[in-house]
């Protein structure tokens, strides 16, 4: 389970900078993880919320305790692979914001040059 391992890997929510999370604005340091994170949240939360579930209900479909996906939806912990796999195959849709690469990453121009 996400452990943080150095500032760009401490609790998303830890870069909040208003709001209540997941529907936050970050602090304009937060590194990727932290948008990663939140977004991650988000789409947890509606997930969750479209099946009326809890953090309980969902742990059981996932075989992982209550508080550890409280904590992955509060934004205390960042999900490693394997749990958002598990999380993703109960709920029946991506969670995982996939398109940060697009948003974040280099422009167009420049991956082409390389």
């Amino acid at each position: 389970m996400g452990v943080p391992r150095s500032r760009d890997h401490q609790p998303p929510a830890s870069f909040v900078a208003s709001g209540k999370w997941p529907d936050v604005k970050l602090r304009a340091d937060a590194p990727l993880t932290a948008v990663a994170g939140m977004q991650f949240a988000k789409s947890l939360h509606g997930a969750m919320a479209a099946r009326g579930w809890s953090d309980r209900e969902l742990s059981r479909h996932v075989a992982m305790s209550h508080s550890t996906v409280g904590r992955i939806a509060r934004g205390e912990v960042l999900p490693d692979l394997g749990t958002i796999v598990r999380l993703e195959a109960a709920l029946g849709c991506a969670l995982y914001p996939a398109t940060l690469h697009a948003e974040y990453g280099p422009p167009a121009e420049q991956v082409a040059d390389q």
